[in-house]
């Protein structure tokens, strides 16, 4: 797919910089990235979903690529509120009416939570793995140790030694995840290299590390978003229409989360395609035909 320019939009908090394919009337979605991934994940979806009228907008969320704080002064924040709320407001600023939202990783949480906070504004949404609301209270409760062991970078997060690793080796810790993460999937070093650009953001580092802390429990949150945070702590449940995915051989998903089922109480499809965590980049028809079922069912 050609480079499309990279364009920006402000908000509140940030400068979102994003890439557009398809028409301006066309119907929208937004597909938001997760860590360590970046636009490119959808590099192949995008004109799937032109192909068929839609109107395509990737932000580089925040922390990655062009995407900036509009104040030094501001929080660096990484927690699923601000991620949600961004998505709503770069919908706003782009005068989108209701978008299907689809994502993955972080970009699958914040589109959930965007979904269950803003159900509204909000047309649709294809979430890979289910219904990917983070449970602070249980940031504190162990995993199984298998899963435990594949969270080693979130382990390492916790300690200045690993924010420091994090800022010196970002490129070969985040090669090394999508290594593990999706086993089988053969990358080159240029589809590799297109992304890790974005690791380079000056707020990389510090979205990452506060995410993954505020996650566990040890960093508070912007205080702003602190009502959102416990919204979201009573588990909404989602009521638009929605696809939600797994991949066979992700090892952060193993059993998969087709128990989720009931957290969605509007049209519901799950699906469980044979790849690892990077759905889009792996599989890309099948993303595509995920959003192209939800469109299906708001026509």
């Amino acid at each position: 797919m050609n480079e499309q320019p990279v364009r920006s939009v402000e908000t509140d908090t940030l400068r979102i910089a994003y890439v557009e394919y398809g028409p301006a009337d066309g119907w929208p979605v937004i597909l938001s990235h997760g860590f360590p991934y970046d636009v490119h994940a959808f590099d192949e979806v995008a004109p799937m979903l032109v192909e068929v009228g839609a109107r395509v907008v990737m932000p580089y969320t925040r922390g990655f690529g062009p995407t900036r704080f509009t104040s030094d002064a501001m929080m660096r924040s990484g927690q699923q509120a601000a991620r949600g709320c961004d998505i709503v407001q770069l919908a706003d600023a782009l005068g989108l009416d209701r978008p299907i939202l689809g994502g993955f990783d972080w970009g699958g949480n914040a589109s959930c939570v965007a979904a269950a906070l803003w159900p509204e504004r909000i047309g649709g949404l294809v979430s890979y793995a289910g219904y990917d609301i983070i449970d602070v209270s249980a940031g504190n409760r162990p995993a199984t140790p298998t899963l435990e062991r594949v969270c080693w970078y979130q382990h390492l997060f916790q300690t200045e030694r690993g924010r420091k690793c994090l800022a010196e080796h970002r490129r070969e810790l985040c090669r090394l995840l999508w290594e593990e993460w999706s086993p089988g999937w053969h990358f080159d070093d240029a589809t590799f290299d297109r992304s890790a650009t974005s690791f380079d953001n000056p707020d990389f580092v510090d979205v990452v590390i506060h995410c993954y802390r505020h996650v566990f429990g040890l960093e508070v949150g912007d205080p702003v978003l602190q009502p959102l945070e416990e919204r979201l702590a009573q588990r909404p449940a989602i009521t638009l229409p929605a696809v939600t995915i797994d991949g066979a051989s992700d090892p952060l998903k193993r059993g998969g989360t087709a128990h989720h089922a009931h957290m969605f109480v509007a049209l519901h499809e799950h699906r469980v395609i044979n790849v690892g965590h990077n759905l889009p980049q792996q599989e890309p028809r099948a993303f595509a035909d995920a959003v192209r079922k939800v469109r299906d069912w708001l026509i």
